[in-house]
Parts: C-alpha cells; sequence; structure tokens
C-alpha cells in the first residue's frame, strides 16, 4: 500500500445467484465506506449495473482493466469477463459456480501480484464450483493452496474468537484427522495470527474436547485422553498459554469462554453452531495463517431471498472493516519486528 493512499480491497463476487453482489453494493452504498478503503470487485461492468438495476441500490462504478488502474474514491470494477452471464436468482446453477471461480482467481491473481492489499469474498456454493480445474471444497483450500502458510478457518467478532482444527471434514473423519502435529501447529497459527493481526500479545488459548464430557475418561472414545490431553501438557510446559479439553456442551453457555483470547474446536459444527449462534450478522470468516488477508462473511449464498433485496449486509459490511483492521495491525507487527531485528543487529 504506498503512503496516504487507501487499502485497496479486492472483492470476488461469489454465486451470481446468490447475495453476494446485493451485500456488496449495499455495504458501499453509503460513499463514506471509500474514506476508510477503495473497493476493486472482480466481475463486469454488464453484471454489476444488472444486479445494482434488478435490486434498486444507488451507486455509481468505475470500470478499469486490471486492478493496478482502480481510483481512490470510486468504487471499481475489474473486467473479469466479455460476456453476459445469465442470472437466475435462488438457482444453483453450472453458470453461478463458473463465474463465481473465475471471479475468486482473477481477485487471487491480484493479491500476490500485490495489486490489491486484502480480499474480501462473497459466498460461493461448495456444490456448483466443483470442476476438473476447481476441486476444492471452499476457498479456504484453494487460498491454502494459491498463498504461502498455513491456513486456518478463523471466526471472529471483538469478543469471540473460534478456530477450527479441521473445517470442511465429514464429522465422521475428523477424529481421525486430529493428530499432535495438526494440533500444535493449529495452536501456533492461532497464537500467531492474535499477536500479528489482532494485537494480543500473550495469547490464552481453549481447545475444546473431541467426544461427548471430553471422552468421560475412555467410556465415550478415548481421542481426548490419548490425543488432546497429551499435546495441550507438552506446550503448557513450553510455555504456551493453552489450556484444555474443555467439555463443548457446557463451554460456551457458561460464558466461559470470555476468559480466553481464542477457542479451537475440534470440527466445523463445534465451533461454528456456538459462533454463529452468539454472533449472527457480525461474524466474519477469517482465513488466518496465511500470507496474505482474506476475510468472508458469516453467511452463505442464501438463494432463498436472492434478488429480493432482502440481503442483511451487516456481516459483509464486517468483513470490510475486519480486513482494513488486520491489514493494519499487520504492516504495525511487521514494522515493530523489523525495528527490533535491527537493535539487536545493532547491539552485537
Amino acid at each position: 500500500m504506498h503512503e496516504g493512499k487507501n487499502i485497496k480491497l479486492g472483492i470476488s463476487v461469489g454465486d451470481l445467484n446468490g447475495i453476494g453482489c446485493e451485500v456488496i453494493l449495499k455495504t458501499f452504498e453509503d460513499s463514506r465506506m471509500l474514506d476508510f478503503c477503495t473497493p476493486v470487485l472482480f466481475a463486469s461492468n454488464k453484471t454489476v449495473s444488472f444486479q445494482k438495476n434488478k435490486l434498486g441500490i444507488k451507486i455509481n462504478f468505475n470500470g478499469v482493466q486490471d486492478a493496478s488502474k482502480a481510483i481512490d474514491g470510486k468504487i471499481n470494477v475489474v473486467n473479469v469477463w466479455k460476456d453476459v452471464p445469465k442470472i437466475e436468482f435462488g438457482q444453483s446453477t453450472e453458470n453461478g459456480g463458473k463465474y463465481a471461480i473465475l471471479s475468486l482467481k482473477a481477485a487471487v491473481d491480484a493479491l500476490k501480484n500485490n495489486e490489491i492489499d486484502a480480499l474480501i469474498t462473497a459466498p460461493i456454493n461448495k456444490n456448483n464450483i466443483q470442476t476438473e480445474d476447481f476441486n476444492f471444497p471452499g476457498h479456504t483450500d484453494y487460498l491454502a493452496q494459491e498463498l504461502e502458510g498455513d491456513s486456518l478457518m478463523f471466526m471472529v467478532t471483538d469478543g469471540l474468537k473460534v478456530g477450527l482444527l479441521t473445517d470442511h471434514v465429514a464429522v465422521k473423519d475428523a477424529p481421525a484427522a486430529i493428530n499432535p502435529i495438526l494440533i500444535r501447529t493449529k495452536v501456533r497459527t492461532i497464537e500467531k495470527s492474535l499477536q500479528m493481526d489482532f494485537g494480543v500479545r500473550r495469547p490464552k488459548i481453549a481447545l475444546l474436547g473431541i467426544n461427548p464430557h471430553n471422552g468421560d475418561n475412555g467410556v465415550i472414545g478415548k481421542e481426548d485422553d490419548e490425543v488432546l490431553k497429551p499435546v495441550i501438557k507438552e506446550m503448557s510446559d513450553a510455555g504456551h498459554l493453552v489450556y484444555g479439553p474443555f467439555a463443548a456442551d457446557s463451554f460456551f453457555g457458561t460464558d466461559n469462554y470470555t476468559k480466553y483470547d481464542a477457542i479451537l474446536a475440534a470440527y466445523h459444527d463445534q465451533g461454528l453452531i456456538p459462533f454463529k449462534t452468539l454472533s449472527f450478522g457480525q461474524g466474519v470468516n477469517f482465513t488466518a495463517g496465511l500470507s496474505k488477508v482474506r476475510t468472508s462473511p458469516d453467511h452463505g449464498t442464501a438463494y432463498e431471498i436472492a434478488g429480493k433485496g432482502q440481503a442483511d449486509f451487516s456481516s459483509f459490511k464486517e468483513a470490510v472493516f475486519t480486513a482494513i483492521s488486520i491489514y493494519k495491525n499487520r504492516k504495525e507487527y511487521q514494522e515493530l519486528t523489523n525495528n527490533q531485528l535491527q537493535k539487536q543487529k545493532v547491539r552485537r
């Protein structure tokens, strides 16, 4: 990011038959948002025009050939495709998946080439995106391949942060996927993210048990005693502020979660059900551990209300502010770390 210029936020538009374009356009209908960032949508002028006219959203935008030509103070649209895709609101179609992936790939390329500073992804449909060229269960896995680092699905609000040991994995496969190396990697990724992206100096992390009641001493499963507990003890002895395992059923209801900077859940629904219950609409999905910043709203394509102008854009707006905040925190952290390294070199 050049000094004195806005953060450039690349935005992939998601499934054109869902609410992606609606929540994006509603967010930037408020021109004050352009004081905080320069949005760069990866789609086409005709597609964005169709969506804004259909939904009655009053915005003006600036068409550009590539993200490097984006202008501050305007909503910019990179023309990724020239054809006019058929939009069928509320339907899962091959076209919906095709253009969602074209938008995502163009946005990720721009991110890798430093033409944008951070990425926000509107919701895709995990079913219609599957092709020979794109065989991933979701954004996180694709970004993990394209960007450097150890990716972690991290659901965040100001007061609650939930990471996942296993994310888009079938429930029956989750316990077998959890091993000491995975646990150590995910704990370290969360620690680093809390320090670098959220300004927490000494992060406290709680781990949830894999089985009901942490396996009840092996009566309902042995994974907690044999896999989780030894790693937690080993990391705790090494100075990490790691606690648990905690029985997942009562952990959130007792407000126990408020004592920790982040919670690491064993599998998708164990972490996401309480997260979305406590913070739906304010939550943001952040892919921690990567070399670049990526956020998204905490909801899906919402086909049932697509094209009706009813979509709540608050989570997408939060995803914008979270991306800006993390990007700035990360820059600050890197500058501080570099300064400390330089001081150490001088002392030597």
